[in-house]
């Protein structure tokens, strides 16, 4: 069974046309990458997943778990077990790090019909999480991403992710603004969690990641649709050639 079935999806933002009948399958347990040039609707699609309301669905189908969930608001798409790591995370002066965590992960077990778990016992596991990022304590009390470096915000998304456990998650440019050492760690983490039947569907802009994860396929997306999806060996023409190999493929076989 498919986690994600997207089926000829078509969106809109105001007028302007920028997903084109765009289909997607993704597997329990499946790493998909999504890439292509600026502009063609990858962060686009994410934003979509997520339930974002300026990103109007004119027509398709978005299947999570095999439930339509094109009407379902953003929460609780994220409490059904929809995860996604934003390109530029939201800071919220204000709102402390580990409030936010101690109320996100008790609202998706009340969804779930979990007991609510106190202060204490949440500390714990996310104390154990802390020390697998490399993180200080004083992390939790600082304001959600508020004066956060690129590579501390991705690094809070792996940390809302180990705790908040999420079946299906879109990361956005995971690799941005991390360093060499910290960006091993998340690819291992992600490797780890493939392994727990966890599905992602993971944006980059850079191939060389890919050498590093155990992924199932890479698509490559151009004016809102996907126009080549192969095995990881597509990231070396990639990174040699860009895109234009596929995108005058595409153009080419639509002439003839």
């Amino acid at each position: 069974m498919y986690i994600l079935n997207i089926k000829k999806l078509n969106i809109k933002i105001k007028k302007k046309k920028i997903i084109n009948n765009l289909n997607l399958k993704i597997k329990k347990g499946e790493i998909h990458i999504l890439m292509g040039p600026n502009g063609s609707g990858k962060s686009t699609l994410s934003l979509a997943i997520a339930g974002n309301k300026k990103y109007k669905i004119i027509k398709g189908n978005i299947l999570f778990n095999n439930i339509n969930i094109n009407k379902i608001s953003t929460e609780k798409r994220a409490k059904k077990g929809i995860f996604i790591s934003f390109q530029n995370s939201i800071e919220i002066p204000g709102l402390n790090n580990e409030f936010f965590l101690q109320q996100s992960l008790n609202s998706i077990r009340e969804y779930n019909q979990k007991k609510k778990l106190n202060i204490i016992e949440i500390r714990e596991r996310i104390y154990k999480i802390l020390k697998k990022l490399n993180f200080n304590k004083d992390f939790l009390y600082r304001s959600l991403n508020e004066g956060f470096s690129g590579g501390e915000k991705k690094k809070n998304d792996i940390l809302q992710i180990l705790l908040l456990k999420p079946n299906m998650i879109i990361l956005d440019e995971i690799d941005s603004g991390l360093d060499i050492n910290s960006l091993n760690l998340i690819l291992k983490i992600i490797n780890k969690l493939k392994k727990k039947n966890k599905s992602f569907l993971i944006i980059t802009h850079n191939p060389k990641i890919i050498n590093n994860l155990n992924i199932n396929y890479i698509h490559i997306i151009n004016k809102g649709k996907i126009i080549k999806s192969s095995n990881k060996n597509i990231s070396k023409i990639i990174e040699k050639k860009g895109y234009e190999k596929f995108i005058k493929k595409k153009h080419k076989n639509k002439i003839n």
